[in-house]
């Protein structure tokens, strides 16, 4: 059994490329999965055997031969949620909670993926006593084997096995970061032998406290042949140095890893706020560096459309009644139309109609100019809480946010979601810098963080740095969470 669940686990953490497998890492990630699935198969069996003594079956130790599909089934569904949240990424956080987190995600979501699989294909029903104990089980075995694994890689790390050592090219302020970087961080398993310098009158500086130039690149072929050395990393310009090309190819030639830092003009986008995330992709056959401006999850954005659209759909037929009555109220209450229509800047600024119920009089956007030195938010958005142009009946709908139900039309038709940046005015975007364009690189949404931490009582700049930050971390959990948040807030008013 565990030799099966062995091969399983390195069946599924196969990576596409075919040939010798070169990159430690990836070796890593098979050996973690392995393990993982081990000890997920364990939890299964463990859980199936206690579910049959409390329901007093003590029939021999044989598993019914439907629950072998069920094990299968629930390998695979948590290998493939293991990944999705990331169990095997070096660049996730390592602290004890961010650790749990993501096991109770991976766990839970594997195993509803589990019941909901055999339900869908109308099998025999998978019991909820077992899986429930299943769900427990796993996440103290894994818990249970990140810790052991954490502590005897310490122990390894602090005897100096296991330890990768890095040679350095460069001495300056991008290198210097870079090592103090390293050694501060004492579980990434490395050490730094030293640098090299292009200049052979550079020899003997030292870099940190630690750490000096122990050569020029004229020895760069002395120093890897002579000295330990499993990566090179390069952290000056490659255009300063000769042959680097050359230098690069007997790196490789002798097995020894090679890691370039961007230049300065990259290191200055890569590391800013304003860019999401960095990447190697192919681009017509050829390798390009990709800086994108939203987080890569393609799947997780498709689900993300497919909720949006069906929830809106539903939530259009629910209240379908509350329309009718809004729109009488606005009817009675003020001369003009029930909807109001306005061009807004959507994705990548993309302009749509945006519909909303009609809280103000007729002409209020002529009426706005008037208005201008009232006020009360800073940067190109205008805001002001007693607004003249808003009818008795509006301030209502304003307070109790009825006014953006029509929006869910737009939600609909695709041009917006339901948690995303607000949509802003053209002429708005116009005034935009550069950094808070990228707002723009996410389909805007009837609510957001900002919403809900306070909206027009935060100044223009804050509120953006708050979309951006919804656009780095945006995951499916955030979208969920913040919807929860909107509700009180609608309620109790908060929102204007």
């Amino acid at each position: 059994m565990v030799v099966w669940l062995v091969r399983i686990g390195f069946f599924l953490a196969r990576d596409t490329e075919v040939g010798m497998v070169k990159d430690q890492a990836a070796l890593k990630k098979r050996a973690h999965l392995a393990l993982d699935l081990v000890l997920t198969g364990l939890a299964f069996v463990a859980a199936y055997y206690m579910k049959r003594h409390w329901l007093g079956d003590m029939s021999g130790l044989s598993i019914d031969p439907n629950y072998y599909l069920v094990l299968l089934a629930t390998l695979v569904c948590c290998a493939i949620s293991f990944d999705f949240f990331g169990f095997y990424d070096p660049s996730r956080g390592r602290r004890f909670d961010d650790v749990l987190v993501r096991i109770v995600k991976g766990v839970g979501v594997g195993t509803v993926g589990v019941v909901v699989l055999f339900y869908l294909l109308k099998e025999e029903d998978v019991s909820r006593l077992l899986m429930g104990v299943f769900f427990l089980l796993n996440v103290v075995l894994l818990v249970i084997s990140r810790e052991v694994v954490r502590v005897i890689r310490t122990h390894q790390l602090k005897r100096g096995v296991s330890k990768r050592e890095i040679l350095v090219v460069g001495s300056r302020e991008r290198a210097k970061d870079m090592i103090r970087y390293v050694l501060a961080t004492e579980e990434l398993g490395y050490s730094v032998v030293g640098c090299l310098e292009v200049s052979p009158g550079a020899v003997g500086t030292q870099v940190t406290e630690d750490v000096s130039v122990i050569g020029s690149m004229d020895d760069f072929q002395d120093v890897l042949l002579n000295m330990a050395v499993d990566e090179v990393i390069f952290a000056m310009p490659l255009g300063l140095i000769d042959n680097v090309l050359d230098h690069i190819g007997f790196a490789e030639e002798v097995w020894v890893n090679v890691r370039v830092l961007p230049d300065w003009q990259f290191q200055k986008l890569m590391y800013q706020p304003e860019i999401a995330s960095v990447f190697i992709e192919p681009f017509a056959g050829i390798p390009t560096l990709a800086l994108s401006s939203t987080p890569r999850k393609g799947v997780e954005l498709l689900f993300k459309e497919f909720i949006d659209r069906a929830s809106a759909l539903l939530g259009l037929a629910i209240l379908s009644p509350l329309f009718l009555l809004v729109a009488l109220m606005i009817r009675l209450g003020s001369e003009g139309p029930v909807f109001f229509r306005q061009e807004r800047s959507g994705l990548n600024g993309r302009v749509f109609n945006m519909y909303k119920f009609r809280t103000m009089v007729q002409d209020a956007e002529k009426l706005k100019k008037n208005l201008a030195g009232t006020n009360e938010m800073d940067g190109p958005v205008f805001k002001m809480k007693n607004d003249p142009r808003v009818t008795k009946i509006g301030r209502f709908l304003r307070k109790t946010s009825l006014d953006e139900l029509p929006q869910l039309i737009n939600v609909v038709m695709g041009e917006m979601s339901l948690v995303g940046p607000r949509p802003p005015l053209p002429s708005e975007v116009r005034e935009y810098t550069p950094w808070q364009r990228r707002r723009l690189s996410m389909k805007p949404g009837l609510t957001c963080i900002w919403q809900v931490s306070g909206r027009n009582e935060i100044s223009f700049e804050e509120w953006m740095r708050m979309d951006l930050e919804y656009i780095d971390k945006w995951s499916l959990m955030l979208d969920l969470k913040l919807l929860f948040k909107t509700v009180p807030t609608v309620l109790l008013g908060t929102g204007r």
